[in-house]
């Protein structure tokens, strides 16, 4: 009975701070910014997976676009699920302010990407790393970067509970000069649908050289 009640008040805490998290957004300048994140996994068969995304970034909560970010890929699994190779295409517009105004100047990337992917179970503990290459052409120069992602899942309770904390960090390296590129630092609470869609909401912070950002993350991830 007591750990009904437990669970009960943990699902409407985790549900009260979902929804003043637009509010706390709305509350703050434009050093804070807003992802909307949309992650997709369509299995070809048991081996073969094609990767779609779609990432909608907003320098406010919303309305002030950042950057609009797709991404696809094709992706082979192997060693019964726990890892994933792909090779993955993205187009990024960014729309970057110009420094001391208020106009702005839009900047168009392609993208091409490697990635290998990786999960284990520590527990009840779900742990993930993902290592990325990636080739930008942005607009006339060329750049590559490595970015190295790690991430956990904490159940909240039992089987049966579908709330989950959610946690991870994720550091950029680029292969000339100034070769820490940025930082992301996430902690959120997750919510499993079924078991083909969950979301998660959270806060990130992105640290770069010589400053830092604050970010809120909606993040819904659908497989079919």
């Amino acid at each position: 009975m007591k750990e009904n009640i437990k669970l009960n008040t943990i699902k409407k805490a985790v549900l009260v701070a979902i929804l003043l998290l637009p509010c706390i957004a709305l509350s703050q300048n434009s050093d804070f910014g807003n992802w909307l994140i949309y992650i997709g996994n369509k299995k070809l068969n048991s081996k073969w997976n094609i990767h779609h995304e779609v990432q909608y970034r907003n320098y406010n909560a919303v309305g002030n676009l950042e950057q609009l970010l797709l991404r696809t890929g094709l992706g082979h699994t192997f060693n019964d699920g726990k890892n994933n190779v792909l090779l993955g295409y993205g187009y990024i517009l960014s729309e970057n302010y110009i420094s001391n105004s208020d106009n702005k100047r839009t900047v168009n990337e392609h993208r091409i990407f490697q990635q290998f992917t990786s999960s284990q179970n520590l527990g009840g503990i779900k742990l993930s790393h993902r290592y990325r290459f990636e080739q930008r052409f942005v607009e006339s120069n060329f750049k590559m970067r490595f970015r190295y992602f790690l991430a956990l899942n904490i159940p909240l309770g039992d089987k049966e509970n579908k709330y989950y904390l959610s946690a991870y960090n994720e550091i950029f390296l680029n292969t000339k000069t100034s070769i820490f590129d940025r930082n992301r630092l996430f902690g959120g609470i997750g919510y499993t649908i079924n078991k083909n869609i969950k979301m998660e909401a959270g806060y990130m912070n992105q640290f770069f050289e010589r400053s830092s950002r604050d970010q809120l993350n909606i993040i819904t991830f659908i497989n079919f």
